[in-house]
């Protein structure tokens, strides 16, 4: 599927091409990380750059937009070549990244504000990948590693996600896979994950304009003809009410545009497609421990907090298969290990193992596409040829976070295993009311380190 669309592509000629605007120039955000890949640390000088999605397009010859609110422009993009030849995405510079997106970074750190209300437009989160230079993102090759990084979700309520996540991205953003793609990870192309969204304005180089339908409730998003699918290893997906870790594997590599039933769009597609959209998932609460994380709780919420996560190989090398996503936390000075699953007649498993997938879906009742798409092997191979660090800010306007932080799905039996999977009300989550009301919420990711099993 994806050398095909590579074919389309040339045949199209090279006259069409993702620009890059220069409007604007383009300035990355120093977000040193320390690196103790060799057995001693050092900082290596990474920096972050901002998705391709919330940078302004425009025509390439002058300054009308291309793309507003959550529509293309008939004049510029009646169709995917004529968008992709006119349009250009355009630079951050300083002003930008705090007046139009909310985002400060120093020292290691950087903090996501959720709403900012800028000269041209009202910014919604945000997504930012760390580079190891200022035209290629830094992969990490995560089996047989640890990795570790700071959260702070105190300033995150209920329908809130501040997520740190792996995707398996081309390192140069697609640059030199897809002749059509002129900007690149300076510009923060490039993006895919499990859920294969459709909402990228550019895919492979191109608008993505063709079948575009705006979102009826999210003035600033739409869906179009084409996904985008890759592996996604999710670390942290929290608000101050509830965390997770999840693997989601795929049955393809890499980025991997898609049509149809190859996205696995929800509903009757949803286990079709090439990814593992539900993944398998280590969240406390949904795993009977409604004690363990939250305000005041043995992982405090309302309090920084340091994320430890290993990938443990079946024999202890680079090339072994993944056979474990362990977690620690470390709070305080306090070393706190995971918590383990509560359930009566279940392992305590305090892990993600091949075995806890198997048997925690089997009681929770939910389908098992995690072992359909090849398991944590299958993870652990995508995580070998190398990842984006992901960082981001967001609400939900499909299911309004429910699925992270209450009960989900709402029609279930709260009795049954599995549908408890946070303290927030049902009703809650609806990013209008959310928009209005925590404007200010933020997220707040620092103190980045890579290195060998044991490095924390």
């Amino acid at each position: 599927m994806k050398s095909s669309f590579v074919i389309l592509l040339l045949a199209l000629g090279l006259c069409y091409g993702q620009k890059k605007g220069t409007q604007t120039q383009e300035l990355h955000l120093d977000m040193p990380i320390s690196n103790c890949e060799s057995g001693s640390c050092s900082t290596q000088a990474t920096k972050i750059t901002i998705d391709s999605n919330w940078r302004w397009t425009h025509d390439i010859s002058s300054a009308t937009n291309c793309y507003t609110g959550n529509e293309w422009s008939s004049q510029f993009c009646p169709d995917s070549d004529t968008c992709t030849a006119n349009c250009a995405i355009d630079g951050v510079d300083q002003n930008t990244w705090t007046g139009t997106y909310g985002i400060t970074a120093g020292g290691g750190s950087v903090t996501l504000k959720f709403v900012t209300h800028g000269p041209y437009s009202t910014n919604i989160g945000s997504r930012l990948y760390l580079l190891e230079s200022d035209s290629a993102y830094r992969m990490f090759h995560l089996k047989n590693r640890e990795f570790s990084i700071d959260v702070d979700s105190s300033n995150l309520p209920c329908g809130l996600n501040g997520a740190m996540y792996f995707v398996e991205m081309d390192q140069d953003g697609g640059l030199s896979e897809y002749p059509t793609n002129e900007a690149g990870a300076a510009y923060g192309t490039g993006y895919c994950d499990a859920q294969c969204p459709h909402d990228m304005k550019f895919i492979a180089g191109k608008a993505n304009c063709d079948e575009w339908v705006p979102s009826a409730d999210d003035p600033n998003s739409g869906t179009g003809k084409y996904g985008i699918c890759c592996p996604e290893m999710d670390i942290w997906e929290a608000n101050s009410q509830a965390q997770s870790f999840t693997s989601h594997p795929c049955n393809v590599d890499g980025y991997t545009p898609c049509t149809g039933t190859d996205c696995g769009d929800n509903g009757a597609d949803r286990y079709s497609g090439v990814c593992d959209k539900d993944g398998c998932d280590f969240a406390a609460y949904r795993n009977g421990v409604h004690d363990f994380y939250g305000p005041g709780m043995t992982v405090d919420s309302s309090k920084k907090v340091t994320l430890v996560t290993q990938f443990i190989t079946s024999d202890g090398t680079d090339n072994g298969d993944l056979v474990e996503v362990r977690r620690i936390f470390i709070q305080d000075g306090q070393t706190i290990q995971n918590t383990a699953v509560n359930f009566p007649g279940v392992t305590a498993y305090d892990s993600i193992t091949e075995e806890y997938c198997h048997e925690i879906k089997s009681f929770f009742g939910d389908f098992d596409d995690h072992s359909a798409k090849g398991g944590l092997k299958a993870m652990g191979d995508s995580l070998g040829r190398g990842h984006v660090l992901v960082m981001s800010l967001w609400d939900d306007h499909y299911a309004h976070m429910l699925w992270l932080d209450s009960s989900y799905p709402t029609t279930g039996d709260l009795n049954a295993p599995g549908v408890l999977r946070g303290p927030c009300p049902t009703t809650g989550g609806v990013p209008s009311e959310l928009e209005n009301q925590y404007a200010d919420a933020s997220v707040t990711f620092s103190n980045i380190k890579i290195g060998p099993i044991q490095t924390y």
